[in-house]
């Protein structure tokens, strides 16, 4: 069992087995038991689509919605940006953990990876932001547009000149 901290300071647990398992597939159609399945594969899926990502915690979540007196709106209002990296990063510690008791230790290290490939992607793309040079792309795109948006002056040759 994994926890983290909501916006509103609510304490969640994200717990994987069978039961929960069952849930999910049962409410959203997606079998958190085969994270390999499917085109993209679900790692891939709930790695970038944080709106499935929502619908799976509220999912496995459902659960202890009573004891925290909320409602699914309640939760998704209370999961901001912060929350919901916290929630991913325990929801695959989680799936992690879940795979290597069960002996399935090559699930357990596609999660890992598709962790890892996450924080390589953004750490690529805010090393290409870092990288950009405002003033020289508006230098640029001001040269390229003065050499194709002047026209020509006349030409000697042209008649009525």
């Amino acid at each position: 069992m994994k926890t983290f901290t909501d916006a509103a300071g609510r304490t969640w647990t994200i717990t994987l087995n069978l039961g929960t398992a069952m849930k999910v597939k049962a409410k959203l159609d997606i079998d958190l038991l085969q994270p390999e399945a499917g085109d993209p594969p679900l790692l891939t899926r709930l790695g970038t689509d944080e709106l499935l990502l929502g619908e799976v915690f509220c999912a496995l979540l459902e659960g202890q919605f009573e004891a925290h007196k909320v409602t699914a709106d309640d939760v998704r209002a209370a999961f901001d940006g912060q929350t919901l990296l916290a929630a991913q990063k325990a929801f695959y510690e989680e799936m992690i953990d879940f795979f290597r008791s069960r002996g399935r230790n090559d699930r357990a290290k596609a999660v890992a990876k598709q962790m890892a490939m996450i924080e390589a992607a953004v750490t690529a793309a805010e090393t290409r932001i870092d990288a950009l040079d405002i003033d020289q792309a508006i230098q640029s795109a001001m040269t390229r547009g003065a050499m194709f948006g002047a026209s020509p002056g006349p030409s000697a040759s042209t008649p009525g000149s």
